[in-house]
């Protein structure tokens, strides 16, 4: 006689398989964190050192800025080749008001998430484009030359946007589903990393206008120094913040637990600023030989000319790299203290044994981010620009280009926690993707992508 399993029986069943499937790729219970977590001896070397060479070169780089700035105002009221006057007050003034815009973002996104996404990407490309216009109006040959490179971004951005326009609704739904409850006292977190961002780039354009004012064959050294030193402070700035709040936004999707945001930075700047020195240095550039490996893909396409050729091989290296050193893993090395390449490596194989990695690849978090850092930077230009324009037209270029400059890091700074609270949400679910938590975003949303690469 046949036998019928009753429905429960079956759901129960098959949801039975659905958990033995995913426990045997997924581990069913996250590991406990537990701060300190002792890594290898030979990683926790390496970490030590990273440490030790970035509080060295701030040292050093705080030396520099001191002794141009006192040389360069002596030299100044000798022979009146640079007019402090007129330099500092347009940058310092753009360095403001980049803080201002980088708040106005950060509490944009907080209270709008969908209103902010559009914006940025809408905004972005029409604001570089006057930013461009305005470098041209110059005239100088350094100003036609950033104005050109603006001008052509504003119209590769264009395309970018109307390209991904498909994608931007799955990436708003996400962004306000991982940033609904931020951690307490997010916004005074990131107000005060601002702030702090604001007065090293303060005192590093100190030494840049004594920089100017020595008329010396290192002028050109001294300040590309001080702006790799500020690029790379702001970076590790950023990602403090990124670590601090991916660690509480991660314990609490995946544990439930609420953690205070200022043991959890103490957590972070005690254990992880060595990691995180090291992976603010390497994960730009593997995110830049990532970004041109698409790129050359595209214009490859299948093609088998001798000028592409390369393409397969170089996108190979590039997908290496990103296994070994990406943003996500910094959820990882804020939650569990891993070094910043076992910290990748794990995360990315989690996305991989879940599917992720098809949704993680079209991921426009990171553009967001980076067009609003685009939009604060092109902003700060015109301002810093069109001052120096009325009071000393010489100036304009360089102080524009400054401008842009910090106005784009300190943005980057202001959305650390938006990019921590969406890495957190994708690794959490990678780690448990079962956890009554997660609703079916995700998995709707790899299901929609499978479905378009089988048409």
């Amino acid at each position: 006689m046949e036998t019928r399993t009753p429905p429960k029986v079956v759901q129960n069943q098959s949801h039975q398989v659905l958990e033995i499937r995913v426990s045997s790729s997924t581990p069913s219970k996250v590991q406990e964190p537990i701060h300190p977590n002792k890594p290898a001896m030979g990683w926790r070397i390496f970490r030590w050192l990273s440490s030790l060479v970035f509080n060295v070169h701030l040292c050093l780089v705080a030396v520099l800025v001191i002794f141009l700035t006192v040389r360069g105002l002596q030299l100044a009221s000798k022979t009146h080749h640079f007019h402090p006057e007129k330099w500092y007050p347009p940058l310092l003034a753009s360095i403001g008001s980049s803080g201002i815009i980088a708040f106005i973002w950060q509490a944009f996104t907080g209270c709008s998430p969908s209103m902010a996404f559009k914006t940025a990407f809408w905004f972005s490309p029409v604001i570089s484009l006057a930013s461009g216009v305005f470098f041209i109006i110059v005239g100088s040959r350094g100003g036609l030359a950033a104005g050109v490179i603006l001008i052509v971004s504003s119209l590769i951005l264009s395309v970018y946007v109307c390209w991904i326009n498909h994608r931007l609704n799955y990436a708003i739904q996400l962004l306000s589903l991982s940033t609904k409850y931020p951690p307490t006292n997010t916004a005074i977190f990131v107000i005060g990393s601002i702030v702090v961002g604001i007065l090293y780039a303060s005192f590093l354009v100190i030494g840049i206008g004594g920089a100017i004012a020595v008329t010396s064959g290192f002028k050109a050294l001294f300040i590309a120094a001080i702006l790799l030193s500020l690029t790379w402070s702001l970076q590790v700035i950023k990602n403090i913040v990124q670590v601090t709040i991916s660690r509480i936004k991660y314990l609490n999707l995946a544990m439930g637990r609420e953690n205070n945001i200022r043991a959890a930075f103490h957590d972070t700047i005690t254990y992880s600023v060595g990691t995180i020195s090291l992976g603010s240095a390497i994960i730009p550039l593997i995110s830049f030989i990532q970004g041109s490996a698409r790129s050359m893909r595209l214009v490859a396409g299948d093609s088998d000319e001798f000028l592409f050729s390369c393409a397969n091989c170089y996108s190979g290296l590039a997908s290496m790299l990103r296994n070994h050193g990406n943003r996500w893993g910094f959820v990882h090395v804020g939650v569990y203290n891993k070094g910043i390449v076992q910290a990748s490596y794990d995360t990315w194989e989690a996305f991989k044994r879940v599917d992720l990695e098809i949704v993680i690849d079209s991921d426009l978090t990171v553009s967001f981010c980076v067009l609003c850092g685009v939009s604060g930077g092109a902003i700060c230009s015109i301002i810093s620009g069109i001052w120096a324009l009325i009071i000393h037209k010489s100036y304009a270029t360089e102080l524009a280009i400054y401008a842009f400059l910090i106005g784009y890091f300190l943005c980057r700074i202001a959305m650390a926690w938006p990019q921590a609270c969406v890495s957190a949400y994708y690794v959490a679910y990678a780690d448990n993707p079962l956890h009554p938590r997660f609703d079916s975003t995700v998995p709707e949303r790899i299901r929609d992508l499978r479905r378009r690469l089988q048409v």
